[in-house]
């Protein structure tokens, strides 16, 4: 009869310590998923795939070894457990490295009754159909709609323990336009669910970037340079949201000292209207991390609260290297706060500016300027968002601009993932020809 995780972990956790570690983690994850994928607008594929992962940490004299192997056999396990001790013998010491201290143990359930793949069929055949009859030029890239379970285990020599089920529902396009010789930028998008009670066609953004692929067959570049103001879309969240998190919050950017917000913290970083935080727990996040990596339980955590530094997303490392506290949550689960404009009032407010739904370019230096091409993105003209546009140039400060919100709209896309408003920015470089 086969262990179950539980006891795969304190197993291989206990041959660490019996191995010579002096703290100790291990997580043991079996997951399950089952998908549908199409390609070119044709289903092509169901399967089921497995994973199993078994994670190893050892701290020995303050040296770490870390080990993530696939396998949870016995044979393996004992590999990974004389692997991991032999990493961190030879391993550089270091101070900061440590293990969650004890808490209350948990278990934490958010089954979903299992899957029901008729269901899943049936609202993606759905979707192909409404696409079809709706937006006869879009074609679909590839696709894929998922039901996904997962078990994890996590305990530590500190005798903390974790376990946590979660089952959930994805779909998510990417697709494009296309009319004869002229063809759209390609987009994409998606959600997370635990519910198949609506056509995904009616859920978060995806009719309206479907009708903007089709509307961006046809587009015209802006006709001067000019700085001014720019809507930035859910869509477009990671150009500044995410440059954010990981370039000026993060470990790496705090331990090298690079980060402009090092010395910042309980300062006014941000317009007042700007609150933003991790969220694993709101209940528009689906699957969100109910323990950290390090062995914490998860809870949400306001990195900037009212436009001040209210947190860093520090690791327990980066927390102990730079001697600054610890974030409640890792990344992941982002929400900004609603504001209190509708978009269509954002829109009415500019007179010349863009609508921005995609950016390519580069990540940001230090500094934090960003420069990059506008996708998938509209001019706005007198109040109205009129054209889509092409080989414009969009260039910022991702940090000096969040001096520049001028409102935040009410609506915000909720996709299971993360829960984004529009923001209306000003002081933005617009490029064209």
């Amino acid at each position: 009869m086969s262990k179950s995780r539980q006891e795969l972990a304190l197993y291989a956790l206990e041959a660490l310590k019996k191995a010579g570690a002096d703290k100790a983690a291990c997580k043991v994850t079996r997951s399950r998923k089952e998908e549908f994928n199409i390609e070119a607008n044709n289903f092509s594929l169901l399967r089921t795939l497995f994973n199993d992962e078994l994670y190893l940490k050892a701290l020995i004299g303050g040296k770490k070894g870390v080990v993530s192997v696939n396998k949870l056999d016995k044979d393996s396990i004992d590999k990974a457990v004389d692997d991991c001790v032999t990493l961190a013998k030879s391993a550089t010491p270091d101070e900061a490295e440590d293990i969650a201290e004890k808490a209350e143990n948990k278990s934490f359930s958010r089954n979903i009754g299992g899957p029901d793949m008729a269901s899943l069929f049936t609202r993606t055949k759905e979707f192909l159909e409404q696409s079809k009859d709706e937006f006869p030029k879009i074609i679909f890239e590839s696709m894929a709609s998922e039901f996904t379970a997962s078990e994890t285990t996590y305990v530590n020599s500190n005798g903390v323990e974790f376990n946590d089920e979660c089952e959930c529902y994805s779909y998510g396009p990417m697709f494009s336009a296309k009319d004869g010789e002229k063809s759209s930028s390609f987009n994409y998008t998606g959600s997370t669910l635990t519910r198949l009670d609506k056509p995904f066609m009616d859920i978060g953004l995806m009719r309206a970037l479907l009708d903007e692929s089709v509307r961006s067959l046809d587009t015209r570049m802006v006709d001067e340079k000019f700085v001014g103001k720019v809507i930035v879309a859910p869509t477009c969240g990671d150009m500044i949201w995410d440059t954010l998190l990981y370039s000026f919050l993060g470990d790496g950017s705090l331990i090298e000292g690079t980060s402009r917000w090092k010395d910042s913290l309980g300062e006014k970083v941000a317009d007042s209207k700007l609150t933003m935080r991790l969220a694993p727990l709101n209940e528009g996040i689906v699957g969100g991390e109910r323990f950290t990596p390090d062995g914490f339980e998860a809870q949400n955590t306001d990195l900037i609260r009212d436009g001040v530094l209210n947190s860093f997303a520090l690791s327990l490392y980066g927390s102990k290297k730079v001697s600054k506290p610890r974030a409640l949550c890792s990344s992941g689960a982002l929400e900004i706060v609603a504001g209190d404009a509708s978009l269509a009032d954002m829109i009415k407010s500019v007179e010349k500016g863009i609508l921005l739904g995609r950016f390519s370019g580069a990540s940001p230096g230090a500094s934090g300027d960003v420069s990059g091409v506008a996708k998938n993105s509209f001019l706005i003209e007198n109040g109205a968002v009129t054209d889509a546009i092409s080989e414009t140039m969009v260039s910022f400060n991702v940090v000096d601009i969040l001096q520049n919100i001028l409102s935040i709209s009410k609506e915000r896309n909720e996709d299971g993932s993360s829960l984004l408003p529009w923001c209306l920015f000003d002081g933005i470089t617009v490029s064209g020809k």
